[in-house]
């Protein structure tokens, strides 16, 4: 059977291809997995059944770690919110699942779609996965910011009022900064480790390999939480032309056009 034509869902890969409780199922199964003709496979033909195999193992996996991360993230958002804005318990649950489905259904669905592209594609999916999760996660858990607005006051910090507008503005550049603290080690480490697979000495080695990509993303998260955390200002600032207009009509009335710039906390 030809591989374009193999339909991995019709078949358990764990288990052996024909009927076992009888003696020609058992018979063509062990013929199968003594054939000498293996010995003579070029590297290429391995190559092809291991990605086919590979391919086929990839969904579980991929679930269950984006679906760790995703948990993890989600304590991570509703932790860093701006603590001025409640969010209920219904809405935790509705942002933790919506972050979660996005995560699973982009990394399947990149799997699935890059098959047969070149393997450095296939190690970028992961990234993909968590930016667009980051892109979900983030406004969701801390959606009431959205709805109700946070407090925005000026440069003596007396309170103005509340601005949707400027939560909006504060939780995009969370996203922002989240997604490049993980760019590098999800876009960078995936190059180098294509390359260094090519030596022989970490053929030796591909039981170390995990443990070795893990250690390497924690080196990379060391500098890059700082660094990204700081793209932007903790106490944000717009201006306030740029403010709901019943907000800044509000702010004119009160204190003329003295005001010109507002500020707030965008949270982490």
């Amino acid at each position: 059977m030809s591989e374009s034509t193999v339909d991995l869902t019709k078949f358990d890969i764990a288990a052996p291809r024909w009927d076992q409780t009888t003696f020609v199922g058992r018979l063509k199964h062990f013929f199968n997995i003594t054939d000498p003709r293996t010995a003579l496979m070029s590297n290429a033909t391995l190559d092809k059944a291991k990605d086919l195999v590979d391919s086929f193992r990839t969904v579980p996996a991929v679930v269950f770690w984006q679906w760790v991360n995703q948990s993890f993230n989600a304590l991570v958002n509703y932790t860093n919110r701006n603590a001025a804005s409640p969010i209920t318990t219904k809405q935790i649950g509705v942002a933790y699942l919506t972050a979660t489905s996005t995560a699973l259904a982009t990394a399947v669905g990149l799997n699935l779609y890059t098959k047969k592209a070149p393997p450095l594609l296939a190690r970028w999916v992961p990234f993909v996965a968590v930016a667009a999760a980051n892109c979900v996660n983030i406004p969701m858990m801390r959606q009431q910011e959205i709805i109700s607005g946070i407090a925005v006051t000026d440069e003596n910090d007396n309170k103005l009022g509340k601005s949707r507008t400027a939560a909006v503005k504060g939780i995009t550049q969370v996203v922002i900064s989240r997604v490049t603290m993980a760019a590098p080690g999800m876009i960078i480490l995936p190059i180098m480790m294509e390359h260094l697979e090519r030596y022989p000495f970490m053929q030796r080695i591909k039981f170390l390999h995990a443990p070795l990509q893990v250690m390497l993303v924690g080196c990379f998260l060391i500098f890059m939480v700082p660094a990204a955390c700081s793209l932007f200002p903790q106490r944000c600032s717009m201006k306030a032309s740029k403010l709901e207009p019943e907000l800044r009509d509000s702010i004119a009335a009160k204190y003329g056009d003295k005001v010109k710039y507002v500020y707030f906390n965008k949270g982490l």
